[in-house]
């Protein structure tokens, strides 16, 4: 059981809480999430009514879609879902800057030819191009700075279909701060003036890789998603980190300082929806992830995905559970007790079977608390406000 002593008939939502917080969401709690993917941005964007004061810790492991293509043609890691996450938190209202952020949300287009794509791309790199014009300087060569940077380093034949103009920025401004994601993320964190605080779990070039049931080892993002390959016919033992081709010795992977600050001073930690292995857990695995949680006295909640988890394939809610605890405890040690790590699953009580919250209860001594978190018209997502009030009502 947590050491936080949280009830079972715990009040969701708790409207004091949920309306200080509304008034002055500048001063709102400190909630911090372990996340990647796009699951929790629908939830970011409506948590800056809430707080502006929210961290979100993402996995750069990423290896599908259009950061893959980056990785591969730079040697870098994944941007795709840190981007997403600013633009989920940037500042909308009219004091925000909405040009850079349309800039910044650009695709070029994905069905076009080469030549099509290259003169969209120069139309951006000379100013010409209407989004690059409706931004004011000196914002504009900041901006232009870094796309330079991407195009100079360019290798013949990049395939710009589909390519998102604040992923190339990204990357280009990765390359021009000897290659560190960090000085990037905060400058554009700055001119869309996110609401929040969105950092790398680390700042490496890494893969992800998982150890099957059957002993059998599969290395990549991709791989495991059930998206852009075939989905897993077998469970998932443990997932590592590699660099492509072997497991890395998770002590050589540190959780740099900053971050760990995050945590030190959270209010609130989350390991949110999304696929559990690739987006959650990923960002556990770093060494002294464990050991900062632990240490937190706070409550830490685990909102387990609604629908199907195409990497859950054999895992209960309790397997859920126990893959979570396990990862943790890898650092924070095999002894450490679950309230440490895991205070409480809050769950959508349409959504979950009673049996599976006694097997989680017996297995785990873990508390569930039920709360009407579904959308009404969407059982299979969560309804951003619902979970947004829950969430602020457990701080």
């Amino acid at each position: 059981m947590s050491d936080l002593n949280i009830s079972r008939n715990a009040e969701i939502p708790d409207a004091l809480r949920i309306a200080r917080a509304k008034a002055s969401p500048n001063l709102g709690p400190r909630l911090l999430f372990f996340s990647g993917g796009s699951a929790l941005n629908g939830i970011s964007r409506r948590l800056k009514a809430y707080t502006h004061n929210s961290a979100h810790l993402i996995t750069p492991f990423d290896s599908g879609g259009s950061s893959q293509i980056l990785r591969l043609a730079f040697d870098m890691p994944a941007v795709g879902d840190l981007r997403s996450r600013l633009m989920a938190l940037a500042d909308e209202s009219d004091l925000g800057q909405p040009d850079i952020f349309a800039l910044f949300n650009h695709r070029l287009p994905a069905e076009a030819s080469r030549d099509e794509l290259e003169a969209e791309f120069r139309a951006l790199l000379d100013g010409s191009h209407k989004l690059m014009r409706d931004v004011f300087q000196p914002m504009r060569s900041l901006i232009l700075r870094p796309l330079h940077a991407f195009a100079q380093d360019m290798p013949d034949g990049f395939d710009l279909r589909h390519a998102s103009i604040g992923n190339l920025i990204l990357a280009g401004g990765y390359l021009t701060n000897e290659r560190a994601l960090e000085p990037v993320l905060f400058l554009m964190s700055k001119m869309v003036a996110v609401q929040g605080t969105v950092r790398a779990i680390v700042d490496e070039n890494l893969q992800i890789g998982a150890e099957l049931a059957d002993g059998s080892h599969i290395v990549g993002q991709r791989n495991l998603t059930g998206k852009e390959t075939a989905p897993l016919s077998q469970s998932i033992r443990r997932v590592y980190l590699s660099d492509g081709e072997r497991e890395i010795d998770p002590r050589k992977v540190r959780l740099p300082k900053r971050n760990r600050r995050l945590i030190e001073s959270a209010d609130l930690i989350c390991y949110p929806p999304g696929s559990l292995f690739t987006s959650v857990i990923a960002n556990l695995l770093p060494q002294r992830v464990g050991t900062s949680i632990a240490a937190r006295s706070v409550p830490k909640v685990y909102v387990p995905s609604l629908g199907t988890d195409p990497e859950c394939v054999g895992l209960d809610l309790s397997g859920q559970v126990a893959a979570l605890l396990s990862a943790l405890r890898r650092d924070a040690g095999e002894d450490c007790p679950t309230g440490k790590l895991l205070s409480l699953v809050l769950y959508d009580a349409r959504s979950v079977e009673p049996k599976a919250i006694r097997d989680v209860a017996a297995d785990h001594a873990v508390t569930c608390v039920p709360a009407d978190l579904a959308s009404a018209d969407r059982p299979d997502r969560y309804d951003p406000d619902r979970l947004c009030d829950a969430l602020v009502s457990l701080t």
